[in-house]
């Protein structure tokens, strides 16, 4: 049999400068090399504008889009051919002229109660403190435990679980993909059920990200790919895509495939978990199966707790 030969022989992955998303890079590269034995890539680090405010949430300064800016420019001008990202932090919509061309298997998707008074979210006491700095995983925890106080948490995993040794926070919660991949996986005291908590469109996942025109390096990377993990990842960010995409928007979705069928669930809610609207359906097409779901969303009131949170 003949061997592929391929024309690029060099590639360059731009990355955050964060030790989880420097993991991922890596991770990405050693696949590559040894999926093309030969090629050469190197990775191309990065800080973003998301990684410097540390200080402020997220949806009020610019949204996810800021971890990804400064790596799409590194694409635009020819610095490097590929972007690693982690699926949960990429927007619902991709600006033109970008694709994620390959979604990679994914890690535990669930969310990560981490502690060192407490072992589980069920045992904190009223008045103690929990740090997030996601809407989501706030206001489904004030749903279900209302004397707790949530306090914003922001900085890579290392940043926030030195912060909880610190005695800053009784609690905090991380997603559990990033602490097992950066080995501190003994740390998690609870992995928090999708029914407790429902985690974000993407999470757990790898995506990889090029230039629409560049069909060479779709290429080298389609090995890679894992379709299963792509439906469910595609059909949670058709939840967040047609309820807006906006990043203030308390908003969790997962899907999983057995059986060749996709179970996708989804879940809007107010900010401060007074009211949280559910949604669930089994079907064949992501795409379809988030409008599905999305109209279930609007028809139980998520409408009303967007145009809340939008002023």
């Amino acid at each position: 049999m003949r061997r592929l030969v391929i024309a690029t022989r060099h590639l360059v992955i731009a990355t955050r400068q964060s030790s989880l998303a420097l993991w991922q890079a890596e991770h990405v590269k050693q696949r590559l090399e040894k999926a093309h034995p030969g090629m050469a890539v190197e990775l191309l680090p990065m800080t973003t504008r998301g990684d410097q405010l540390l200080d402020q949430r997220l949806d009020t300064v610019g949204g996810k889009g800021l971890f990804i800016k400064e790596l799409e420019n590194a694409l635009l001008d020819g610095r490097a051919e590929l972007a690693v990202h982690s699926m949960k932090d990429v927007p619902a919509g991709m600006p033109e002229g970008f694709e994620i061309a390959a979604i990679l298997d994914r890690e535990d998707p669930r969310d990560a109660f981490l502690s060192n008074q407490y072992a589980s979210l069920a045992e904190l006491k009223p008045g103690a403190v929990l740090g997030t700095s996601s809407l989501r995983r706030a206001a489904q925890i004030r749903q279900r435990h209302p004397g707790i106080e949530i306090k914003l948490l922001r900085g890579n995993v290392e940043t926030r679980v030195a912060k909880l040794d610190r005695g800053e926070y009784d609690a905090i919660v991380l997603a559990v993909a990033g602490l097992v991949r950066l080995g501190l996986a003994a740390r998690i005291r609870e992995r928090l059920a999708p029914d407790a908590s429902l985690p974000a469109p993407g999470q757990g996942a790898i995506g990889i990200e090029c230039l629409s025109k560049r069909a060479d390096v779709r290429s080298l990377i389609a090995p890679l790919a894992h379709p299963a993990t792509a439906a469910c990842v595609r059909a949670e960010r058709a939840v967040s895509l047609g309820l807006g995409g906006s990043c203030s928007l308390p908003l969790g979705a997962y899907a999983e495939s057995a059986g060749g069928k996709i179970r996708l669930r989804a879940l809007v809610a107010a900010e401060d978990g007074s009211r949280v609207v559910h949604a669930e359906a089994t079907g064949d097409d992501p795409e379809t199966l988030g409008a599905i779901v999305v109209a279930q969303l609007r028809a139980a009131g998520a409408a009303q707790i967007l145009a809340a949170i939008e002023g």
